[in-house]
């Protein structure tokens, strides 16, 4: 084994002196200026605070403040605050590590902060009579009265000032702040009811006003996105979502918390989301979201990473379930057609619908041999009409699937399969016969195919049996719905097979369907322009410029245009 020059293992096992322990142990919870802001913040949240403030200079380590309102030390037991598992957050016995109802727990963070810097707790009740004033650095505490307002302020200076190979290690201060600024962000989210204000040299980066869910991505991530983001009300799972029209190639603006707690999500939650968008998302993106998830507190463990961003939950399929449930219901409360390109850069972005009922249109014409271009509600509406047919396609074979007993083939018929498709096929082989696809497994690569459900045997898709096939063995989740999504596409109407009649048919199924919003792939079927937003686009004033159809406040039926 290579050694640096002068490296000596010793056979020889030994206890470390307590200072030396101290030492290694500060860094288990105080790594870095950001766990500090983490452990402090949690901390005046567990108080009750409402209202909190962080500053950061250099980046951290020259300062970390945080000041709230919340209840305070009181004076018997301030003195206790700075020493190693010291906490009024679980009781003595050990069964309370099992029920955690708080943020902090460990009791080590200001230990933690006092072995790694200089710590300076200035805390008051409201009900006591003066406040007290605690300075601790390593082992040595010192307790003294002062004078301050009801609230707690925890001071941490020169952060690993004593620890010198720990400080070579820091991240550069401009990094620090940017991690610093997301955490806080992170915590505006999930908490958007209480005062929020980040400072960092000085120089105010983030404020907030108790609001709601939507005021908070408002705060974070500015109006344009709160704008576009739908209410999330289910079992256990509260929050926002976005539109179908507002996501990005990752998921870094998936927010989950549990029990308050903001947590690295795991995938399940994250596929949950998505799911609960079925075919309105693209496949490789994701969509914004903020979602407070709540389970009984012996439902799951926070004590399973040292900086308590994972938790452990003991039914996270069931959690699953209700994420995913709770999207889809507010995304199927909301109309999601999308507005048309703006007709000028200084037009606003169109007010979110308030209904969810698709309109009744009324076709005026055929554009580009594609694109049918409809009235109702007062609007105008552009439908694209591969995809709406698509989407009609999609729903009726969904429909009709196993609604008749599957259609043997005259002869069975020998596939060519990889050795991933043969594997998923053992897997999956039940479940596709059970919707009328019999295939099985015939030795050296191939498979023999046997019966084809009866609703898609009739089809005129070109390589029928392949695609079926491909798309059932392929590596997404839901099989039976890849493979009705891939026979939608082939027998939609294309460009320059379009008519005034083919178009109101294709308008009559969209009306039918169930999702109309978008086709099995997450593209859009439909955009809306109001008359409104026309007006403004050729300057008319007046009569015109009136709200109608779905920019009109809700008056219990649909909205007239004008003449």
């Amino acid at each position: 084994m290579n050694r640096y020059p002068g490296q000596v293992t010793s056979p020889d096992i030994h206890v470390l002196p307590a200072h030396v322990a101290r030492l290694i142990a500060a860094g288990e919870v105080v790594s870095r200026p950001l766990d500090v802001v983490r452990e402090l913040v949690d901390n005046a949240l567990d108080a009750g605070a409402t209202r909190v403030e962080v500053e950061v200079d250099g980046g951290g380590l020259r300062l970390v403040r945080v000041r709230d309102n919340g209840a305070g030390i009181p004076a018997g037991s301030v003195g206790l605050a700075p020493l190693r598992h010291a906490t009024s957050k679980l009781s003595p016995q050990a069964s309370s590590v099992d029920g955690v109802t708080t943020l902090g727990f460990r009791g080590e963070a200001l230990w933690a902060a006092a072995q790694a810097g200089e710590l300076h707790v200035v805390s008051r009740p409201a009900a006591q009579v003066g406040a007290c004033e605690v300075l601790a650095q390593g082992e040595d505490v010192q307790v003294a009265r002062a004078s301050a307002p009801a609230g707690t302020t925890v001071t941490v200076r020169n952060l690993f000032a004593r620890l010198p190979g720990r400080l070579r290690t820091q991240a550069p201060a401009a990094s620090e702040v940017r991690e610093v600024t997301a955490l806080l962000g992170r915590y505006v989210l999930h908490h958007p009811g209480l005062h929020w204000r980040l400072t960092v040299d000085g120089e105010v980066r983030l404020t907030h006003a108790p609001s709601d869910h939507r005021g908070a991505v408002a705060s974070v991530y500015g109006p344009l996105s709160a704008n576009r983001v739908l209410t999330v009300s289910g079992e256990g799972v509260c929050g926002v979502v976005s539109r179908p029209e507002l996501t990005r190639a990752r998921r870094d603006r998936m927010h989950i918390s549990v029990n308050g707690r903001p947590v690295l999500a795991p995938p399940e939650l994250e596929h949950a989301v998505i799911e609960g968008f079925g075919e309105l998302l693209p496949a490789g993106v994701a969509p914004l979201c903020v979602l407070d998830v709540t389970v009984a507190p012996g439902d799951h463990n926070p004590n399973v990473h040292p900086a308590k961003q994972v938790v452990a939950l003991a039914d996270l399929p069931g959690v699953a379930a209700r994420v995913r449930a709770a999207v889809a219901a507010a995304l199927s409360a909301h109309p999601l057609a999308r507005a048309l390109p703006e007709l000028r850069p200084a037009a606003q972005p169109t007010p979110a619908p308030g209904h969810a009922a698709f309109p009744a249109l009324t076709l005026l014409g055929v554009y580009q041999e594609l694109y049918l271009l409809a009235q109702g509600e007062g609007d105008l509406w552009v439908v694209d009409a591969h995809a709406a047919h698509e989407r009609a396609l999609f729903e009726h074979l969904t429909r009709t699937l196993g609604g008749a007993p599957p259609a043997e083939l005259p002869e069975p018929e020998l596939l060519h399969l990889t050795p991933e498709q043969l594997a998923r096929l053992h897997e999956r082989a039940p479940e596709l016969q059970g919707w009328g696809l019999t295939l099985e497994d015939f030795g050296a690569g191939l498979a023999r195919l046997r019966t084809l459900p009866a609703a898609l045997a009739p089809l005129n898709v070109p390589r029928l049996h392949e695609q079926i096939v491909e798309c059932a063995l392929g590596d997404g989740p839901d099989p039976r719905r890849d493979v009705l999504a891939r026979l939608a596409c082939a027998p939609a109407l294309k460009a320059g097979m379009l008519d005034l009649g083919r178009g109101q048919a294709v308008l009559d199924a969209l009306a039918g369907c169930e999702h109309p919003w978008a086709c099995p792939h997450g593209r859009p079927t439909v955009l809306r322009l109001s008359e409104r937003d026309l007006a403004h686009a050729f300057g008319r004033r007046g009569a015109r410029d009136v709200p109608r159809g779905r920019d009109a406040a809700p008056t219990g039926g649909p909205g007239v245009s004008g003449s």
